[in-house]
């Protein structure tokens, strides 16, 4: 028998066994020493930096992209619009200072271009939203296959507007278009899409409509299903129709939505570009600039006309209308909330 064995103790009557003393009372733990002390200090410190730090880190992408290409062509912008430029050679500046904004209020193509803008943004932001929303109040209800109209719906936004626009312009013929074959065999006279004015901007506008109407339909569809339907079944207690209940309901709730949306669509229309430049393949807009947008009458100055200022002042005319369309959606928005807080 060895020594290991001589020294186990026998198992207590029981079959348990016998529980290991504590240790003695009073025991200290050895203290660390002076490199498991600058350890800890170090790993202490890594900690509150990765804490502190981290979260700029992981942001700090999407800043360095926005510098280079977002606050920097923005503010190169602003400096070329202050000076005299040509795009073949646009490192011989001369500074003219705001004579290239002075020139904009004297340029009846900037108004009519302006004018243009703003009757196109209407006709095609108004039909716009009201379609989406009546869109989006069908798909609301449980309906067969909802699931493939809401994917459906939004399939002319997937489509390159370079596609969409090409075949509206041949929708849009004047001799072989589907349309006037259309108008023909209801006896209206065939129509010259592209030369009208009230005409050639409805056609654009009918792009922009077909284009974005599925994307606007979803972001209401979505608010819509936030509505509670506490709301809905209280107001069909009370004997209220489904109109009703849209009006009194829905169109409360989706408030805020709708101030989105508007300002979003204001955006686009200010922006419009390729739908009118593929339209007819021309960015004068048209023989008599009937439907140029300022998108438009920027890109013929800068790289048609090769007029780098003066495209730059247009780019940063278009800005700050912007800002003031955003300014007054705002004012718009914290008067609609003080209302509702009064109504409250």
């Amino acid at each position: 028998m060895t020594t290991e064995h001589r020294e186990a103790a026998p198992p207590a009557k029981g079959g348990a066994a016998p529980r290991p003393k504590p240790p003695a009372s009073g025991t200290a733990h050895p203290a660390p020493g002076p490199k498991e002390q600058r350890r800890a200090e170090r790993r202490s410190r890594r900690y509150r930096w990765d804490l502190k730090y981290s979260p700029y880190a992981f942001v700090s992408p999407f800043f360095l992209f926005f510098a280079a290409f977002g606050l920097f062509p923005l503010l190169y912008t602003g400096w070329s619009a202050l000076h005299s430029a040509s795009m073949l050679t646009p490192n011989e500046m001369e500074w003219v200072g705001f004579e290239n904004f002075t020139r904009l209020w004297e340029d009846e193509f900037f108004w009519k271009a302006l004018r243009n803008t703003f009757t196109i943004g209407i006709i095609s932001t108004v039909p716009q939203l009201l379609m989406a929303l009546g869109l989006a109040h069908l798909l609301n209800y449980r309906l067969r296959g909802s699931m493939f109209f809401r994917v459906a719906i939004l399939t002319p936004y997937a489509t390159s507007i370079a596609a969409a626009t090409l075949v509206f312009a041949m929708l849009y013929g004047r001799d072989y278009g589907v349309i006037n074959w259309a108008l023909d065999l209801i006896g209206i006279d065939r129509v010259d899409w592209q030369a009208g004015t009230w005409s050639s901007q409805f056609a654009v506008s009918t792009i922009v409509i077909w284009r974005w109407t599925g994307y606007n339909t979803l972001i209401y569809l979505a608010a819509m299903q936030a509505v509670p339907n506490d709301l809905y079944e209280s107001a069909a207690l009370d004997g209220a129709s489904r109109w009703k209940q849209f009006i009194h309901i829905t169109l409360p709730s989706l408030r805020p939505t709708i101030l989105f949306t508007i300002v979003v669509s204001t955006i686009g229309a200010t922006q419009l570009f390729g739908e009118p430049l593929l339209f007819a393949g021309d960015p004068s807009g048209g023989t008599q600039n009937q439907y140029q947008t300022l998108g438009l009458y920027m890109y013929e100055m800068g790289w048609i006309n090769r007029h780098l200022g003066r495209a730059a002042a247009i780019a940063w005319t278009m800005f700050l209308l912007l800002i003031i369309i955003g300014i007054i959606y705002w004012v718009i928005t914290r008067w609609v909330g003080r209302s509702n807080g009064e109504e409250e």
